[in-house]
């Protein structure tokens, strides 16, 4: 008779090509946002595949939403580095991440050659105003998991009061910081136990200290390259690296990290910024694979192919550092309750954040006329209480937009 108890541990030992599979019929197959990737990651590795238990799983998904940077892909990283150690880590990422990157390259094609021509028109204005409503749905959506009592609201509305009063890379720095040390100064969270992951693969202490020392060496020193240089592509890496390792709360919120550095006169655009923001909502894998074409589009060299393959390097960068890291730390670290109340400040902040971006530059830039609010309306609606498939809102945005206006 057959054993119909699996085994809730697996084997340990894989292979980077194995890991590198797995992980593309996930970039290929994940719609929906981190948390619909979470979900997708859970049935396909835990329950099918049997990599690691639920006790595991549910360990490195506490450790990545505790990290900045986009969770799914961080979690991804992680199982790929336990599974098949750095080549699998390596494996896992570029498998999840590919998919949505060739898409986002070839819609900036598509982008710069229709602008070119002149028929970029309604439609783009169409994408602009999907990425209003699936911000606003972002805000809302994290704002009642991550500001749940009258603390931690209002020091989301006062973040958001900040980042309109002081915009600009630095001041949301800033707000972010604030928001740490205001947590520990009054937010008080209850103990919450956490699980070791399994320890197969992990790296040695000196390596996972390498990993963090080589995180803040790149956060403080590729600035000061930058502006020494003057050179255009350490400039595009040190701004999309900063932004991976500054954005908490997942991929909505690199929006106005990136849009501060990048969007002014000699740069890009609002319009074709905000048209590639709502285009990468209806492709599978990680929105932070919208990098690739933030670098693509860029109008000085390196832009197109190189530069795409720079930005999508520099956003995941902090994530694979951070992950590699601390793996092996996180049991005591996070029962550490001054972290986890820093914490929480932090993410307060950023829902303030991301409500500024809201109005400005997205709501300001795209909703320009009756029309185009209807619009935002009417995605909105299919979004939030119909739950229409992102991926359909966008096109449907796109093809009210070319009708509308």
């Amino acid at each position: 008779m057959s054993d119909t108890h699996a085994p809730t541990t697996p084997p340990h030992e894989g292979t980077p090509r194995e890991v590198f599979l797995a992980f593309l019929r996930l970039g290929l197959t994940s719609f929906g946002g981190p948390v619909a990737h979470l979900g997708f990651f859970r049935e396909d590795l835990v329950k099918r595949r049997r990599w690691l238990s639920e006790e595991s799983y549910a360990s490195l998904v506490a450790l990545c939403q505790f990290l900045p940077g986009p969770a799914s892909s961080q979690v991804g990283m992680a199982v790929g580095l336990m599974r098949a150690g750095p080549l699998g880590m390596a494996a896992a990422w570029v498998a999840f991440t590919l998919p949505s990157a060739l898409l986002m390259l070839a819609f900036a094609y598509g982008v710069t050659h229709a602008d070119k021509a002149g028929l970029a028109g309604g439609w783009l204005a169409g994408l602009k105003v999907a990425a209003v409503a699936i911000v606003a749905d972002a805000v809302l959506g994290m704002a009642k998991t991550l500001c749940p009592d009258r603390t931690r609201r209002s020091l989301a509305l006062v973040a958001a009061a900040a980042a309109a009063l002081v915009p600009g890379a630095l001041g949301q720095i800033g707000i972010i910081a604030g928001g740490a040390l205001i947590g520990l100064a009054v937010i008080r969270l209850d103990g919450v136990a956490v699980t070791e992951p399994a320890r197969h693969h992990l790296p040695g202490r000196a390596a996972s200290l390498a990993a963090f020392a080589l995180f803040a060496l790149l956060l403080v020193g590729l600035p000061v390259l930058a502006q020494v240089t003057g050179n255009a592509g350490i400039s595009l890496f040190d701004t999309l690296y900063r932004a991976g390792a500054l954005v908490f709360g997942g991929g909505h919120v690199v929006l106005p990290l990136i849009e501060a550095e990048l969007v002014k006169p000699g740069g890009l655009t609002r319009e074709v910024f905000l048209a590639g923001y709502g285009a990468a909502q209806a492709v599978p894998g990680p929105l932070f694979s919208f990098a690739a074409y933030v670098g693509a589009v860029m109008p000085v060299a390196p832009n197109g192919l190189a530069g795409g393959l720079v930005a999508l390097v520099a956003v995941f960068l902090p994530s694979a550092l951070l992950v590699y890291g601390a793996l092996r730390f996180w049991t005591r670290l996070s029962t550490d309750r001054r972290v986890r109340d820093a914490l929480a400040g932090i993410n307060a902040a950023v829902v303030g954040l991301l409500g500024a971006a809201l109005w400005d530059p997205v709501f300001t830039s795209s909703v320009t006329s009756g029309r185009g609010f209807a619009l935002a309306l009417i995605a909105y609606l299919a979004l939030v209480l119909w739950r229409v498939p992102a991926w359909a809102v966008v096109a449907g945005a796109a093809l009210g937009g070319a009708v509308l206006l």
